[in-house]
């Protein structure tokens, strides 16, 4: 069996990405539609995109599609916006389409799903790179490389970053105000963060939590493994990758980088791990938040909106997504995560993945330098729906209506810590956030679950670490 050629059976070993695989048992129409069989210009010689439907509307995709037609009249474009609940359950039918010969050319793929797709279905894109490297040396210089390193696996580059989402804290100045606190300087450290809790609950009502987070891969425990110096899983960097620090980035920028991240051996049980999840028990205990909820936190905007929560990890996303509900860009800001042993954050990144069952590669290549042009992200990130990955994008205009006032957080996250890292996705990601998601529930039912909690952790990541994806 080669790589690009997948059994159906392999495929649906990636179940714990949601209803995609779960669906292989439906009526034959669905099958059709879950594989893409029934959309217009599947096999009209376009190029193929998928992307994932909550976060391209019918609006991106027109800008997307108008604009590229502007620069290739000769390359038919077909954008296919997949509805999914999230970025699991997005790839599970994206691997769906893959076993019944219907894959796209190019997919949208998060961090959660680089090394994935890399190992398994992607196209290095090194040599198209260093043939167009003249015309991709303002993209690089606008890019941070710590970026460009999480799109990197062995040596070789996948993705041309195009935004990401770092978990900074949002804070409500309202709550603030009524608490009598001050909006935290840069370097405040966990136990400032803790004061401010307790003085935030000793402020409000009953119904109120000073702190609110999603538990999920992304933003959840994983800001204060890293602030704690740890990681769930043991970080690495794969060798190589000189080819492309070299040629676009100067000694400073690529000082460190290597050829991509390697996530590898469990560390559940680690003392620091202990750690984090002892301080998170104790909050949790002294009523400053709630045990973690499930979910996208999409649920949480209107809570923090209406001054019920104090405080909650978030990315530049959140300042678009407050702004839609109603918040005045004055009552809410932003600061980076809080030091504990180091200030090292996490973030997300996203591009666009080219598969090996293209047929039109050449093409694909020209969508993906257009993906990352300056003017086409311009056209498409109007209202702040997510960090730009082009540093020069992010001004006091693009932020004068939706906030927040100390906006060059977001891409100074990076700036000032250039040590700021992926969350931790190896190939076998899925079941490695089913894994830390399931857990960290039951570590933090009470302060004497958390030993125990861990040592299952340890024991089931240890066994999907040795799984082959």
């Amino acid at each position: 069996m080669t790589d690009s050629h997948l059994t159906r059976r392999r495929l649906l070993r990636y179940g714990a990405y949601g209803a995609g695989a779960a669906a292989l048992g439906g009526t034959a129409a669905s099958w059709e539609r879950l594989t893409g069989a029934d959309i217009p210009g599947r096999d009209d010689g376009s190029l193929v995109v998928a992307t994932l439907g909550p976060a391209y509307g019918p609006e991106a995709i027109r800008t997307l599609r108008e604009g590229f037609r502007e620069l290739h009249p000769d390359i038919k474009l077909q954008i296919n916006a997949v509805q999914a609940v999230d970025w699991s359950d997005f790839f599970a039918k994206i691997l769906t389409q893959v076993a019944a010969g219907t894959a796209p050319d190019l997919v949208y793929v998060a961090t959660e799903g680089v090394q994935l797709f890399a190992q398994r279905l992607g196209v290095a894109l090194d040599t198209w790179v260093k043939r167009d490297a003249a015309e991709l040396k303002e993209y690089f210089a606008d890019v941070h490389a710590s970026l460009v390193e999480s799109m990197m696996y062995e040596g070789s580059l996948y993705q041309l970053p195009v935004e990401f989402n770092a978990a900074d804290m949002y804070l409500n100045r309202q709550v603030l105000r009524r608490a009598g606190a001050q909006y935290p300087p840069a370097d405040w450290a966990r136990d400032d963060f803790t004061t401010l809790l307790r003085e935030m609950k000793q402020a409000s009502g009953s119904r109120f939590t000073p702190y609110f987070w999603t538990n999920r891969l992304w933003g959840g425990v994983v800001p204060w493994l890293f602030a704690n110096g740890t990681n769930l899983l043991a970080e690495s960097k794969a060798p190589g990758g000189e080819w492309l620090w070299d040629s676009f980035y100067p000694a400073g920028q690529r000082r460190g980088r290597g050829g991509g991240f390697r996530w590898t051996t469990p560390q559940a049980t680690h003392d620091r791990v202990e750690e984090v999840y002892d301080y998170l028990a104790s909050l949790v205990q002294d009523g400053l938040c709630t045990r973690p909820e499930g979910g996208n936190g999409q649920n949480l905007i209107g809570v923090f909106s209406t001054g019920r929560v104090g405080v909650t990890p978030a990315g530049g996303f959140w300042a678009g997504g407050l702004h839609l509900a109603g918040m005045k860009r004055d009552g809410f800001d932003v600061q980076y995560f809080p030091r504990w042993r180091t200030q090292r954050m996490q973030y997300g990144a996203a591009g666009y993945a080219l598969l090996r069952t293209s047929k039109r590669q050449e093409e694909a290549w020209e969508f993906i330098k257009y993906a990352a042009r300056k003017d086409t992200l311009t056209r498409l990130f109007t209202t702040n729906q997510t960090t730009p990955a082009r540093r020069s994008m992010l001004t006091a205009d693009r932020y004068a209506e939706t906030g927040p006032a100390h906006w060059p957080v977001f891409y100074d996250t990076l700036d000032r810590f250039p040590d700021t890292g992926p969350i931790p996705a190896p190939p076998q990601v899925a079941e490695v956030e089913q894994l830390l998601l399931k857990h960290t529930g039951t570590a933090l039912a009470s302060p004497r679950s958390v030993r125990p909690a861990l040592r299952r952790l340890q024991g089931d990541l240890e066994k999907a670490m040795e799984r082959d994806v």
